[in-house]
């Protein structure tokens, strides 16, 4: 009678730890729901070597675009059903031209160029491989500019230092935490202020104090007004941080890189 006992006591508790599981699964939000926008993709640059390298190493760039658009919205929210930007859709073109991407327009239709030049430039620096890594981080850091929220009560890219700073940071930052920069970017210098990775890198530390540090510092684009990094930074962590503070820490753990 005892063994009886003990094995329904064992199956119960199985099923027990079981149904624990489940629902803890069911926590995990689904980006079933998510709806992709329409990518229009455009080669304006036939007849490159850079336009026959990304052709070769992209053969489909629809693809690409919508598993970057999940990794990127996956790194800014929880769930579809956040304050996403209506993005409808992309024109995505590939351009024989100087420079190296640029995002343009604004919801529900962006527009993102990407020079074939710069594809050019990194098969030499590094092959296929270099060529994908950069293209990849590219496109994140640009989706990034469709996908983001924006700073309130500060002015505009264009009129306002913090406004670019938190733009250009966010965008390497979201690229930093996806792992399309190399270790060896990160550096000692220079200030939060100064936008792209170095406001990036030091964005992405701040994980270690939050591990949800870029969706929460993403949203307080709707919740601190008028928008600061030290109020952002407030908000998330905590009244007794500052980004003085922080970013001195910061530079601290880079001593020894």
């Amino acid at each position: 009678m005892k063994k009886v006992l003990f094995l329904v006591f064992i199956a119960s508790f199985l099923i027990s730890c079981c149904a624990k599981s489940t629902i803890v699964a069911d926590k995990t939000p689904s980006w079933d729901t998510f709806i992709y926008p329409e990518i229009n993709f455009v080669n304006k640059a036939a007849g490159t070597e850079g336009w026959s390298i990304y052709n070769r190493i992209v053969p489909d760039p629809e693809k690409l675009i919508k598993e970057s658009i999940l990794g990127v919205v996956k790194t800014l929210y929880w769930s579809p059903d956040d304050t996403i930007p209506n993005i409808r859709k992309i024109n995505y073109t590939v351009e024989d031209v100087k420079g190296i991407s640029a995002k343009g327009g604004a919801p529900p239709e962006i527009n993102i160029f990407y020079s074939s030049r710069w594809v050019e430039q990194s098969a030499k620096n590094g092959g296929d491989d270099k060529v994908l890594y950069e293209t990849e981080g590219v496109l994140y850091h640009e989706l990034v500019h469709g996908f983001q929220l924006e700073p309130q009560g500060i002015g505009s890219y264009g009129t306002n230092k913090t406004f670019f700073a938190f733009i250009e940071g966010m965008a390497d930052a979201v690229r930093a935490q996806n792992n399309y920069f190399p270790a060896s970017n990160r550096k000692q210098g220079g200030n939060w202020m100064d936008g792209y990775q170095t406001t990036g890198f030091f964005l992405q530390w701040l994980t270690s104090k939050d591990k949800d540090f870029l969706r929460k510092f993403n949203k307080s684009a709707l919740e601190v007004i008028p928008w600061s990094f030290d109020g952002a930074v407030k908000h998330v962590l905590g009244e007794k941080y500052t980004t003085q503070e922080l970013w001195d820490e910061y530079q601290e753990s880079l001593k020894n890189n």
